[in-house]
């Protein structure tokens, strides 16, 4: 399949095996790691941070195997969740290149790189307030998105 804004293709690759049980060398307990998670997102981890901490600190290559459940399930459960990482992150990259293209009015290819960010904060942000996860309400202002993502 084809990238979005590109005529590339991606690259395929390997999927993870899971295991019934997790292997033998995870130290912790399922309800140790559901702890450590909900401590490292009050630390103000995000999600896919949070997974590479756990692999490369505690050892625990995948939460799925150990808890059963992944990581943002447990968030879910356990605390409340903000907007999506994803959506996040395509906010925070789209206000970033506006502040860019204030300093250089004439830099016309970042114009067209904030057009097709946009692009996919309005696509994805249509698919979230399909599955509940935004409000229905809810409108990419990039003032206000700015203001209040950047406390």
């Amino acid at each position: 399949m084809a990238r979005m804004h590109a005529r590339r293709r991606g690259s395929s690759g390997s999927k993870r095996v899971y295991r019934d049980s997790p292997p033998e060398w995870v130290d912790m307990n399922p309800e140790e790691v559901e702890k450590k998670i909900l401590e490292l997102y009050e630390e103000g981890y995000e999600p896919s941070m949070i997974g590479m901490i756990l692999r490369d600190r505690y050892g625990i290559p995948s939460v799925k195997q150990v808890t059963g459940k992944k990581i943002l399930q447990i968030l879910r459960e356990k605390s409340e969740v903000g907007m999506p990482e994803d959506l996040k992150s395509l906010i925070m990259k789209a206000i970033r290149l506006r502040q860019h293209i204030n300093q250089h009015k004439k830099d016309y290819h970042n114009k067209r790189g904030l057009q097709l960010i946009e692009a996919k904060i309005w696509r994805l942000s249509n698919y979230y307030k399909e599955k509940g996860v935004l409000p229905a309400g809810w409108k990419y202002d990039p003032e206000k998105l700015r203001i209040a993502l950047t406390r």
